[in-house]
């Protein structure tokens, strides 16, 4: 068993809302695109795949699924526990999607990190009860593109309040309003933050973390 301190988590991001998110020998991919979708899906193999809302450019698990391998698909409200990562989900309102409207917040706690993906969030004041028995979050996923999820504004003033270490937008690339992602990096006094392909991070990193904004090359 590797100390909490050594072990890496590599994120990236694969357009829309789609990331990935790998540490050890567990690969999670958080609303994977469909082949079914205006936006070109990426394929990779996962171990666990997120789905927040039931539309086609977030429920592609057949684009993460690997044939030697089974995976295991979150796609709502509840608690799970699937090879040491621990899983909560709740409902929440998105405005995405004409034929679902019930988007699930997860919370993904692993090798001692707190994950928050908010997935087509729409709702500026979600219920985030979720996060009563975690003790921060360390990085979150914030939709910040319109169009039926949080816009810009609403998506920054939310991550601030959830004092989230470090904060990664999405949707913003491909399904999202142009020029979101400007108006939020302004929002966050981060306009000078430069996209980077990929985010390293390990639990000693975060320590000194406080609303950090990282954009990931998509």
């Amino acid at each position: 068993m590797c100390e909490l301190s050594t072990v890496i988590m590599i994120i990236t991001h694969h357009k829309g809302e789609f990331m990935k998110v790998s540490f050890s020998d567990t690969t999670l991919a958080f609303n994977p695109i469909s082949k079914k979708s205006k936006i070109s899906p990426t394929r990779f193999g996962a171990d666990i795949a997120f789905v927040s809302l039931n539309d086609e450019d977030f429920n592609g698990v057949e684009e993460v699924t690997r044939t030697a391998k089974d995976l295991f698909i979150v796609r709502g409200p509840g608690e799970y526990e699937i090879q040491g990562v621990f899983v909560k989900g709740i409902s929440s309102k998105s405005e995405y999607s004409k034929e679902a409207s019930i988007n699930t917040i997860y919370t993904v706690r692993l090798e001692g990190m707190n994950i928050v993906f908010l997935g087509a969030l729409s709702d500026k004041k979600p219920d985030m009860s979720i996060m009563e028995d975690m003790d921060g979050v360390d990085v979150l996923f914030v939709p910040i593109g319109g169009e039926g999820v949080l816009g810009a504004s609403d998506a920054h003033a939310l991550a601030v309040s959830l004092e989230a270490k470090i904060i990664i937008p999405m949707h913003y690339d491909g399904i999202g309003s142009s020029g979101a992602l400007k108006t939020f990096l302004k929002e966050a006094g981060a306009e000078g933050v430069k996209p980077v392909e990929k985010l390293t991070l390990k639990k000693k990193d975060l320590e000194s973390k406080s609303g950090e904004v990282v954009v990931l090359k998509s």
